[in-house]
């Protein structure tokens, strides 16, 4: 039986308090269930802003999306998560990812591991993790027993493997990391060899872990095709149609693309960025109609 839909908001820019507050209740009420918080340099700090977001609203869940795990100590975010969870009566997905922006990291003034090195750290953070929310003897004490469901995004091999082997839900960023740190969208065929691959390591836990997408963009019909979406996300020649992380066309087409994806790929658990909440909300509404 297809999982029902979730559907998130990654939200990451704000220049007041009244804006965040405002800007959370709007996602709530535009049936949104999950408020994600991003961790790039130049953004509101995640934990505080997910502390904000709780306050001011009454039924969504809260994630970092997603926390740069080499940015971090595993024993002071395990308290970090564990505290948000407590005070968020059980709210808090956390979402964990390797980091990919050298720029951040010199920014930080942390050095910038390998791609192996960071996808080590990532595992080790994610095991660490899960030790501490298990462990009784750990305070303070997560709401959600056995604490936060853990998050983790990705796409290549090392990765997700991270990811089946600790994740509750599974993020696909429908996106490689090129030489210069950007995403370069992949399309759909590309996406098919990544899933089967993720499921082949979960084994017998593919189907009960939730897969997210995050949703780069949604280009109703007779918008065009931008030459990029942002500076740090780019794409090729393939036409808009055809990348997984793109919609198109009108409410309904996006609507009956969503029920494809989850049909075809199990993928139920959708994103989109800041921009696009007024645009995504009619595409939630038919799916739940």
């Amino acid at each position: 039986m297809a999982q029902d839909f979730r559907f998130g908001a990654a939200l990451g820019a704000s220049t007041s308090r009244a804006a965040w507050v405002e800007r959370c209740r709007r996602a709530e009420g535009l049936g949104f269930d999950v408020i994600g918080v991003p961790d790039h340099l130049g953004m509101l700090a995640p934990i505080p802003a997910m502390m904000l977001a709780a306050e001011a609203t009454e039924r969504v869940r809260l994630n970092t999306f997603v926390l740069n795990a080499p940015f971090y100590s595993p024993a002071l975010l395990a308290r970090e998560a564990a505290t948000v969870d407590l005070l968020t009566d059980g709210r808090v997905e956390l979402g964990l990812g390797a980091g990919y922006a050298a720029a951040e990291f010199e920014r930080a003034g942390i050095p910038f591991p390998s791609a192996r090195e960071r996808v080590d750290l990532l595992d080790a953070t994610a095991a660490a993790l899960r030790a501490a929310f298990a462990d009784p003897q750990h305070t303070p004490r997560p709401a959600q027993p056995g604490g936060p469901p853990l998050f983790i995004a990705g796409w290549g091999d090392r990765l997700l493997g991270v990811a089946a082997r600790h994740a509750a839900i599974v993020g696909l960023t429908g996106a490689r990391t090129d030489d210069a740190g950007r995403l370069r969208l992949t399309t759909e065929a590309d996406a098919v060899g990544r899933i089967a691959h993720l499921n082949g390591l979960l084994g017998e836990r593919a189907g009960t872990v939730e897969i997210n997408l995050v949703i780069q963009a949604l280009l109703p019909s007779g918008t065009g095709r931008p030459e990029r979406l942002t500076e740090r996300v780019m794409w090729d020649e393939a036409a808009p149609e055809e990348y997984i992380s793109l919609l198109v066309g009108t409410p309904r087409a996006m609507a009956d693309r969503l029920l494809e994806l989850r049909e075809r790929h199990g993928i139920g658990y959708l994103t989109v960025l800041d921009h696009n909440l007024e645009a995504m909300a009619p595409v939630i509404e038919l799916l739940r109609s």
